[in-house]
């Protein structure tokens, strides 16, 4: 019998249990939307999803960046779940998307989205 120990590799694989939820976008603040948008549409390939005097929303390959007016909207993150309304009354934005906000253990605001 072997004394030598196995590898992590060979005793533990990572499954799942459910899907993972899916992050949807980060929002940063900026101090104008216009400008912003120009410069992140310049320096970087995105698409403008929506774009008004306080918020746009930016789409990437792998994630979207909201920017926002930090009086109009908080920076925060956000995430899709199946079950949104369970974190609290769904409210409907301007681009269609439904979600609710609550906080973070440590005061961190999230964004919690409806799955369209």
């Amino acid at each position: 019998m072997s004394t030598t120990p196995k590898s992590l590799a060979d005793t533990t694989t990572f499954k799942p249990v459910k899907p993972l939820d899916t992050l949807h976008h980060v929002a940063i603040s900026v101090q104008d939307i216009a400008t912003a948008v120009q410069w992140y549409s310049e320096n970087f390939h995105c698409t403008v999803a929506h774009q008004d005097a306080t918020w746009a929303m930016l789409n990437f390959a792998n994630i979207s960046l909201a920017l926002v007016i930090p009086e109009q909207h908080p920076p925060h993150i956000a995430f899709t779940h199946p079950q949104a309304e369970k974190f609290g009354q769904l409210k409907t934005h301007s681009d269609g998307t439904r979600s609710t906000s609550i906080s973070d253990p440590s005061g961190n605001p999230v964004e919690i989205m409806a799955r369209e």
